[in-house]
């Protein structure tokens, strides 16, 4: 999936016109759906806003977008999800 999407890293632009590079970590399925989830390279590690981003992708027609997840308990379970992988690939 990751490969339809180009390199590693993204650029995304936000509702009000910002934009963001994130660096692409992993992309699982879950639910019938297909998350990404991403690291900010724009952010300090040490920001209070850095952490893992995590994207929903849904198809219209031919083309992918990236949504953001907002429900709270979609949202838990694909981050933990994620964690597992990280911590099974080490």
């Amino acid at each position: 999936m990751s490969d339809e999407f180009g390199s590693d890293f993204l650029t995304i632009t936000d509702d009000d016109g910002n934009e963001y590079e994130l660096e692409h970590l992993d992309t699982v399925e879950f639910g019938g759906n297909i998350y990404m989830a991403f690291l900010p390279t724009d952010l300090d590690e040490d920001d209070e806003e850095y952490g893992m981003v995590i994207l929903r992708v849904e198809t219209e027609g031919e083309e992918d977008y990236l949504l953001t997840v907002d429900d709270e308990d979609e949202l838990d379970a694909v981050f933990e999800l994620f964690l597992q992988r990280l911590q099974d690939e080490e």
